[in-house]
Formats: structure tokens, C-alpha cells, sequence
């Protein structure tokens, strides 16, 4: 062979070599990184990798009580032909993880870090919300897949043991997935589409709008390069659903601060971080003694009313009702509340379409249920009316949604409570020890059943009824415990009392009493009856109705003139006579006409659902029977609809 041809001969065969060895280390390289059971997935891809784990301080001989550091790794991968939009994926912890970081993704519920995730808990993606498809993309993993860093603590599962979680899964409506399979350290999972599964026409690419007891519209506005004129409403979407003072916070992820509101007010005008932080580095010649706040989880709350034609911080519709939202049923005008906010953004999201709302929405406000809200979703952007009063609309640039719903009150966790009395037992029911939480060291058994107590006691604080308590105790015969029950630490009680009870109705008398510093304005209450609502005949000093989108649901408020709860007050002799609670007090009818069979003195004269003011208030473990003793009737065995119910206090009464 001519020496030529076999330099030309080596150099093919060396090149063929190279190719081979390249082209081999890369199709490693691909299966390192994903189980090769994503290639014959169609669907979503999704893996749990436990990367490390450390023992952490403080050293301890019970194994199962010791905690490790752990760092991990999720990662979801779109092999499908259309784009995954939203991914929610749920991780299912089961050694008390508590989540100390999350990169990638955010914690759905909006839960704060450090997070008790040991039941298991869903992520949401954030920044990168949606996954594209493959075929769009030319296969770009950074558009199709996603990556989350976790970082946090675990308890038990001495080494060598591997803690994994017992499942993984994606929550997007629309998928199954089976159980996953392990290898080592790691677990996957191809979640696919349910072909059984019906989905709601949507002919946009925008998600629909999310049903809940309370809604948020982060709309923005105007955008320019480095900052956007963002439009928040909050509408409260419950029948009996209320909030007063309310206060909103969120979490800024990418750097934002807030330079100024109008229809609202941050509670702190902090800019500590932005002055040592990289806005303070990008924007030296910004004077921040004129912006707003700074923190990373600003507290936003409304203005009082003067302040709504203030034409600097005001003259928002909507605006300015000292934090009150009404359920629609008492004043649709009251129930919307509206503000806008001037977001400075930092490098890179410097051009006007890098938008992305802030994450982590909480609002609660002053003896209202508990929300858990969900992350924001992009909906179709809003219209509003256009400024200059055309009959035009104008569309937002950009919108997303927030849903948040009520959560009923943990046990001891409740802002309210409820005394159970009736004509036929001398003795009250009271509320439940520690029904709002006890107080530390308060040398009081937490855990013991209440005290009954004479019917006069009511109107006596509950850390002064000691005395009644146990001359009352000792009067009926019944033996003392030591310690005694602590008190139910409630600033507002509610007595339901059965006052009557003849042969073709019966009569109840409800009490509420303000142990509190607070004036309720606008207060209400509702009162579920499962058994006596259909017969249902009046209320005689408030205003009464039935409520048909609650099952069984009596609406009270206070009559024009009444409508205030007043706080508590010091007694005539404040050396000797307790304090005086707010008081407010009505007898309701009921026939039995439309409830035959009712029997009263067995407990269906009594509520089996009560809110005040929105927050569900506790009822007593057990029900006043004929014959002077207690029957232990669990009224938590009843089968009752979880509503809760919020109410603002309206802002133009005194």
C-alpha cells in the first residue's frame, strides 16, 4: 500500500475510534443523569436522589431521635408532545423532614422555611413554572426539565439505612402515576396522561381561574425596564367569610423592593436591605430615603377611610377601609379591597417583560379563620374600565391568581368559644379548657375537662370563676380535681342557652359577651342547626336569616343602631367588682312543625356549627340533659360541613 494511502487509512480508523469513544461517553454521561426508564416514559419523568446526609448537634443514643442534615435532588422531565403547565410534584416525607431551602420551586401551600413536611408535602415550580415540550424546543433540557435543590433535616434510619420518601408524584389534574421505583439512593417515577381523566375546555393558553374563599389578582399594569406598576385585589368569595384589619405579606424571590403603594401602606418603611444589598450596588444614585420597603416579606395593610381621597398615598377605588372585607350578603360595596404597588426589579430581569410575582401569599386579620392560600397561577389578564371614561376596556399586561381557602381551627387554637346551658339543668356547660390556647406556667391543668358552673358565673371572667367554680362543685356533690382545668382563655363566648320547650315549638336565648378591648363593629354570627333549622321562625332583637348556600346556616347580626359589640369594662368597683363584658342578646323561635320527631333536651336544640365574626368558634364536648347530670355526647361525632366564615368590621361606624 502506498505510504500515502496508509496515512490516509490510520487517519480514518483513528477518527472512526474517536468518534465511537465520544459518542459512548456522552450516552453515559445521559443515563448518569436520568435512569434510562426515562427513555421509555411518555408522560412526565420525575426523580427523588437523596445526594448526602450528616449527623447534626445535638448527639443522642436514641437513633430514632437523632437528626441528620440531608441534601437532595427532584427533577422533572416533559417527554410528552405538549407542554406541562404549572407542575406541581408531590415529594411524600416520612421521617419528620423539616425543609430548611428550596431551589427551584416553591412550597405550594405557601408554607414559610423551616417547614414540618413530615407527612409529605407539594412543590411548586418557581421561576420556572411551566415545562415545555421536547419537539418545540429542539430538546433544550433547560426548557423541558427542571431541577430542585433541596436542603433540610431528618430524623432516625441509622446509617446505613437510605431515608427515602414513600412516594413521588405529580399533582397536575389530569395524571396517574404508579408506585415508584427505587435504585439505591434514587426513586422515578413516569407519571402519564389519564386517558379517563375529562378536562374543562380551556381554548387559551392561560390557566382558568381558581374557585376560593378569598381571591388575590396580582395584575400588572404598566412595565417599563426596571420596574412595573403592579394592581392588587383581594375579593372575599364566601358567603360568611370575613376579614378585619387585614394584613397581606408575600415573598419577594428575585430581588424586588417596593417603592411606593397607594391604596395601602407597608407596616414597616425599611430599606436596610436594599441600602446593603444588590439593589443598593445597582442603583447608586437611587435615593431610597423615598422608597417604601425593602424587606423580603413586606406586611401590607389597608389605609384608614379619610386617607382614600389622599392624592398621594389614595384615590384608589376600592381602597381605604381600615382592613374591613364583608361577606357580599351584609355589603357587596364592602367586600373588595384594592391597592396598587411600584416594584423596582435588579440584573437580569431588566427588559419590561421580565415579570414574576412575588410568592408565599399569607393574609389573616383580628379573630378571622386561618387561610391557606395557593401559589399565584397566570390567568387571562384582567380588563378594567378604561381611565378615561370611554365605554373601552383595559387589559392587563400580565395577571395572576391567588386562592386561598379557610382551614378550621386546630384543637385549643380557636379565637372564639361556646357555653351550652338549658332551663332543665341548673348547671352550664362551659367552654372548653384552653379552647383559645393556655397560658405558659399557669399552674392549671391543661388537659382537664371543665368546671361546670351556676349560671351566674358567665358574667365573671373566666380567671375569676375559681371561687364559683368550686362552692358550685361542692353544692352538687362532685369531687374536685388538683390541679384544676385552666380557663379558656377566649376573648369572645357565645351561650346558647334552650329556654323553653312546649308542644308545638321551643325557644333558645344566645348571648355574646366581648371579654376583650375591641369593639366589633358590624359583628355577626353564624349558627348551623342540623336538626332544628327547618324550623326556623324569628330572632327577635337582631336581624335573622337562613342562609341557602349553607346547609342548615343562621345569619345574625345586629339590628341598625345595635350593630357594635362593645368591649369589656371595668365594674363599678374595679378593687372589688370583676369587669363587665360587651354584651349583646336575642331569643330565637323555632316550631315543630316542620321538624317532627325533634327532641330537644337531647341535644338537637343545641348548634352543631357556630362562627363569630368568620372564625369558628369551639363547642363544648358535651350537651346539658334533663335531670340535673351531664351526658357525655360528643358533638365532634356529628357529621358536619367544614365552612368557615370571615367578616370585616365595617369602617364608618363608631
Amino acid at each position: 500500500m502506498p505510504p500515502r494511502a496508509l496515512l490516509f487509512a490510520v487517519f480514518i480508523i483513528s477518527f472512526s475510534i474517536s468518534t465511537g469513544v465520544r459518542a459512548q461517553d456522552e450516552s453515559n454521561d445521559a443515563q448518569t443523569a436520568e435512569p434510562s426508564a426515562a427513555d421509555n416514559c411518555i408522560g412526565v419523568f420525575l426523580t427523588y436522589t437523596l445526594m448526602s446526609r450528616m449527623k447534626e448537634y445535638p448527639y443522642v443514643k436514641n437513633a430514632s431521635a437523632q437528626s441528620y442534615a440531608f441534601k437532595s435532588t427532584a427533577t422533572l422531565l416533559n417527554t410528552m408532545t405538549e407542554d406541562l403547565v404549572a407542575w406541581k410534584m408531590f415529594i411524600g416525607f416520612q421521617h419528620d423532614e423539616i425543609l430548611v431551602s428550596v431551589s427551584g420551586a416553591v412550597i405550594t401551600d405557601g408554607t414559610g422555611y423551616p417547614a414540618h413536611v413530615g407527612n409529605g408535602t407539594s412543590l411548586s415550580g418557581f421561576p420556572q413554572t411551566n415545562l415545555l415540550n421536547a419537539i418545540d424546543t429542539a430538546g433544550d433540557l433547560t426548557q423541558i426539565q427542571v431541577k430542585v435543590d433541596l436542603i433540610g433535616t431528618q430524623f432516625g434510619v441509622k446509617p446505613p439505612g437510605i431515608p427515602m420518601p414513600k412516594t413521588i408524584k405529580l399533582h397536575n389534574d389530569g395524571f396517574r402515576c404508579p408506585a415508584p421505583s427505587h435504585k439505591g439512593s434514587q426513586m422515578y417515577v413516569c407519571c402519564v396522561k389519564d386517558p379517563k381523566f375529562k378536562a374543562k375546555t380551556n381554548t387559551t393558553r392561560f390557566l382558568p381561574l381558581q374557585k376560593g374563599d378569598l381571591l388575590i389578582f396580582y395584575d400588572v399594569i404598566q412595565a417599563h425596564g426596571n420596574n412595573y406598576l403592579a394592581q392588587v385585589t383581594i375579593e372575599n368569595n364566601n358567603t360568611i367569610g370575613r376579614l378585619d384589619n387585614w394584613n397581606l405579606t408575600w415573598e419577594w424571590k428575585r430581588g424586588e423592593f417596593i417603592h411606593s403603594v397607594k391604596g395601602a401602606y407597608t407596616l414597616k418603611k425599611d430599606v436596610y436591605d436594599c441600602i446593603y444589598g444588590e439593589a443598593g450596588n445597582y442603583y447608586e444614585s437611587l435615593d431610597f430615603s423615598q422608597v417604601m420597603n425593602c424587606e423580603k416579606k413586606p406586611i401590607i395593610t389597608d389605609l384608614p377611610p379619610e386617607r382614600a381621597n389622599d392624592n398621594t398615598i389614595g384615590n384608589i377605588p376600592d381602597c381605604c377601609k381600615n382592613g374591613s372585607l364583608l361577606p357580599s350578603i351584609m355589603d357587596p360595596s364592602q367586600s373588595k379591597a384594592v391597592f396598587q404597588v411600584q416594584v423596582f426589579k435588579i440584573p437580569p430581569d431588566l427588559n419590561r417583560t421580565a415579570l414574576y410575582p412575588p410568592q408565599n401569599f399569607k393574609i389573616n386579620g383580628f379573630l378571622n379563620p386561618n387561610y391557606v392560600c395557593s401559589p399565584p397561577i397566570r390567568v387571562r389578564p384582567s380588563e378594567f374600565p378604561d381611565p378615561s371614561g370611554l365605554m373601552s376596556e383595559t387589559i392587563a399586561l400580565a395577571t395572576w391568581q391567588v386562592a386561598c381557602n379557610i382551614t378550621r381551627p386546630k384543637r385549643k387554637h380557636s379565637g372564639c368559644c361556646v357555653s351550652f346551658s338549658a332551663y332543665y339543668n341548673d348547671s352550664v356547660v362551659p367552654c372548653n379548657t384552653c379552647a383559645c390556647g393556655c397560658a405558659k406556667a399557669a399552674g392549671c391543668d391543661p388537659d382537664a375537662p371543665p368546671l361546670l358552673l351556676p349560671s351566674e358565673a358567665l358574667l365573671i371572667p373566666f380567671q375569676n370563676r375559681t371561687a364559683k367554680a368550686k362552692a358550685w362543685a361542692e353544692i352538687k356533690h362532685r369531687r374536685l380535681p388538683n390541679p384544676l382545668p385552666c380557663g379558656d382563655y377566649c376573648g369572645v363566648s357565645i351561650n346558647w342557652h334552650i329556654l323553653s320547650n312546649y308542644r308545638n315549638g321551643w325557644t333558645a336565648r344566645i348571648t355574646l359577651f366581648n371579654w376583650g378591648d375591641y369593639t366589633f363593629k358590624n359583628w355577626f354570627a353564624a349558627i348551623r342547626m342540623d336538626k332544628a333549622y327547618p324550623g326556623y321562625e324569628k330572632v327577635y332583637s337582631f336581624n335573622g336569616t337562613k342562609l341557602d348556600e349553607f346547609k342548615n346556616t343562621l345569619f345574625f347580626q345586629g339590628l341598625e343602631g345595635a350593630k357594635n359589640l362593645l368591649p369589656v369594662q371595668d365594674g363599678k368597683n374595679p378593687a372589688v367588682d370583676p369587669s363587665v363584658p360587651g354584651k349583646q342578646q336575642s331569643v330565637v323561635s323555632f316550631t315543630k312543625k316542620q321538624t317532627p320527631g325533634i327532641d330537644v333536651p337531647r341535644g338537637d336544640g343545641f348548634p352543631t356549627r357556630l362562627y363569630f365574626n368568620g372564625e369558628e368558634c369551639a363547642l363544648p364536648d358535651d350537651i346539658p340533659l334533663g335531670g340535673g347530670h351531664r351526658h357525655s355526647v360528643s358533638l365532634l361525632s356529628i357529621v358536619l360541613v367544614a365552612v368557615m366564615v370571615f367578616a370585616p368590621i365595617k369602617d364608618n361606624l363608631c
